[in-house]
Formats: structure tokens, C-alpha cells, sequence
């Protein structure tokens, strides 16, 4: 049976060809071909294929009675899944990449685009989220603030109003300064307070520094009485008490217990008043200076320093001020017209 049958040219065993060695013919193997004797293979037509990928030959059955069409493309070059070609045969042949998949990168895009704008939102609230939370600061600082005023309120109160009060009068003061200073009136003041002063210190020394409050509080009792804040009466009443003062509590001469009266009486009182006073004053300082020994009176007395009274140092400095004010009104108005 085997000798009747006839092999065609056709039917020789093939010759694979590998890819790794296409420039070596003499490594050319031939194909071993089943028994023609077998009855599995006598409907079966060997045909080659040549891949269209450069891969090599292919070597595959198919059934004539139209099982697949021998001009298809082999089975695992039709689906992407895994390849049915028999493990002995697979050296022969290269596994062809799969095309990428492009749509993940879309997906991934796409959920970027979406965290970034969720982050760009919450960076432009946090503005937002930062004044919320000061507000509610601000609300536990008010209710603490509530908690405290219930019990000490009216104290607390009370003195903020005379912080507030004295910053109006301070400012007030300023500016009637700059505008309204009465610089003649001010020199005035000086003039005949400085008088006073002098006459005191030729007569006991050191009786202007011995005293300084008492000469500060004369001289703000005499703008209280010139801004109509003290009465008349109390204002005579304030003089008397610190002529007492000093010289029956501080034991001081009579020159020097009614220099403080004196001068606040010379720089502020009508004008009859102020020569009054003065030749009073004088008057006292000639009998005090009459009543004192000699060696008393030749007694150098050495001052390392002098100081200025207060009330007078607060008139020199507003006369200043207005002057200096009205030279720069003066010439701010030169160089605009200019």
C-alpha cells in the first residue's frame, strides 16, 4: 500500500526557514512529515503560507472540506487573545506585538483635568476657609469680652471715657494752639510770672526748685480758672489752701509760701490785680529780706542747676509753636503763589 503510492513534488516535506538564521543556508532543516500511511492525515492538503510580516514560513493544515479557507490568515494572528499553535511549533514563529491601547491615557487624562480643577477650587477658598475662622475668633473674643463687662462694665467704661476725654482735650489744646495762640497775652504771663519768680529767688534762694508740684498745680488751677472749668471762689480757695500747705505743713518762709499764689495771680488776674500783686509781693520780699541777719544774707548759696517752672515752659513752648505754624503757612502760601 505504501509502494503504490506516488509522491508529487508538491508533497515533499518543506523546508522551515528560520529567522534567526536567514543568512545561513546550511542551516536549513527539513520538516519532518507524518506517515502518508496514517489515515488521519490522507484528506489533509500541506500548503505554505508565506507570513506578510517577515516572520519566517508558516506551515499549516487545513481541511479541504472547508473547515477555513486556506488563503485566511493563520488562528493566532486573528484574535489578540492567546495563540493555539502547539508548543513545538512556536520556535518557529514571533509573537507580533499588539497595537497600544490608547483610551487608559484618555481616562487618565481626564481624571487629571478633574483633580486639578477640585484643586484650584479649594486653593481659591482657602481665602474663604481664613476669614471664617478669624471671624469666629472674633466671635468667642466678643463673648469673652460680654462675660467680662457683666461683672466689671461700669468701671471699665468710665475709664475708657476719660481716655477719651483727654485725647479730645489734648488735641483740642493743639489746635487751638496753632490757630488761636494769644501770644501777646502768653508773653504777658510770662513777663510778669518771670517777675514774681525773680523777686522770690533774689530773696530766699533756692525757693523756685524747692517747690516745683506746687508751682505746676498753681499754674493748672490758673487755666482751669481761665477756661471757666473752676469757679471764683474755689479758685481763691485753691491759693489760700497752698499758701497753708507750705507754710505751715513744709515750714517755708512767707516769700516762699506765697510765690505759688503770687505768680498765678500776676500772669492771669485783671490788670489792677496783677500791680497789686506784685507791689505786695515786693513789699513782703523788702520786709522778709530787712527781718534776715547779715550773715544770713551773705551766705552764697551754689546751684548746679535751675530748673524751669512747668506752667511757664508750657507758654514759651505753645508761643513756638504758633509762630513756627504760621511761618509755615506763611511760606507754604509764598511757594504756591511762586
Amino acid at each position: 500500500m505504501a509502494a503504490s503510492l506516488k509522491l508529487s513534488p508538491s508533497s515533499s516535506p518543506p523546508l522551515l526557514l528560520n529567522p534567526k538564521s536567514r543568512s545561513s543556508p546550511h542551516l536549513l532543516k527539513p520538516f519532518p512529515s507524518p506517515p502518508l500511511s496514517s489515515p488521519r492525515f490522507s484528506s489533509l492538503k500541506r500548503s505554505n503560507l508565506f507570513d506578510r510580516r517577515g516572520l519566517g514560513l508558516l506551515v499549516h493544515a487545513v481541511k479541504n472540506d472547508g473547515g477555513m479557507d486556506p488563503r485566511s490568515p493563520a488562528p493566532e494572528y486573528q484574535s489578540g487573545g492567546e495563540s493555539t499553535m502547539p508548543e513545538r511549533f512556536r520556535y518557529l514563529t514571533r509573537e507580533a506585538p499588539d497595537r497600544p491601547v490608547r483610551w487608559p491615557w484618555v481616562i487618565a487624562l481626564f481624571f487629571l483635568v478633574y483633580c486639578w480643577r477640585t484643586v484650584l477650587w479649594e486653593l481659591s477658598n482657602w481665602k474663604k476657609a481664613a476669614l471664617a475662622i478669624l471671624h469666629f475668633f472674633g466671635y468667642l473674643s466678643k463673648l469673652a469680652l460680654a462675660f467680662v463687662f457683666h461683672f466689671i462694665g461700669d468701671p471699665i467704661t468710665g475709664f475708657i471715657r476719660i481716655i477719651e476725654s483727654s485725647l479730645y482735650l489734648v488735641r483740642d489744646i493743639y489746635f487751638s494752639i496753632i490757630a488761636f495762640a494769644p501770644v501777646p497775652e502768653l508773653t504777658r504771663i510770662i513777663l510778669f510770672a518771670s517777675t514774681i519768680l525773680a523777686i522770690g529767688e533774689a530773696t530766699v534762694p533756692d525757693s523756685v526748685n524747692s517747690q516745683p508740684y506746687l508751682l505746676t498745680l498753681a499754674g493748672i488751677i490758673g487755666f482751669g480758672a481761665v477756661k471757666g472749668v473752676i469757679l471764683e471762689p474755689f479758685f481763691w480757695l485753691f491759693l489760700v489752701g497752698i499758701f497753708c500747705f507750705s507754710r505751715f505743713i513744709k515750714k517755708r518762709e512767707s516769700t516762699s509760701a506765697a510765690l505759688p499764689s503770687a505768680a498765678v495771680l500776676a500772669a492771669i488776674g485783671e490788670p489792677w490785680v496783677r500791680g497789686l500783686t506784685m507791689v505786695s509781693y515786693l513789699a513782703l520780699a523788702i520786709v522778709q529780706n530787712s527781718k534776715s541777719s547779715e550773715e544770713a544774707v551773705n551766705v552764697e548759696v551754689s546751684l548746679k542747676q535751675r530748673k524751669l517752672p512747668l506752667p511757664l515752659l508750657l507758654a514759651a513752648l505753645s508761643i513756638g509753636i504758633h509762630v513756627a505754624a504760621k511761618w509755615i503757612r506763611y511760606r507754604h502760601l509764598r511757594w504756591m503763589i511762586a
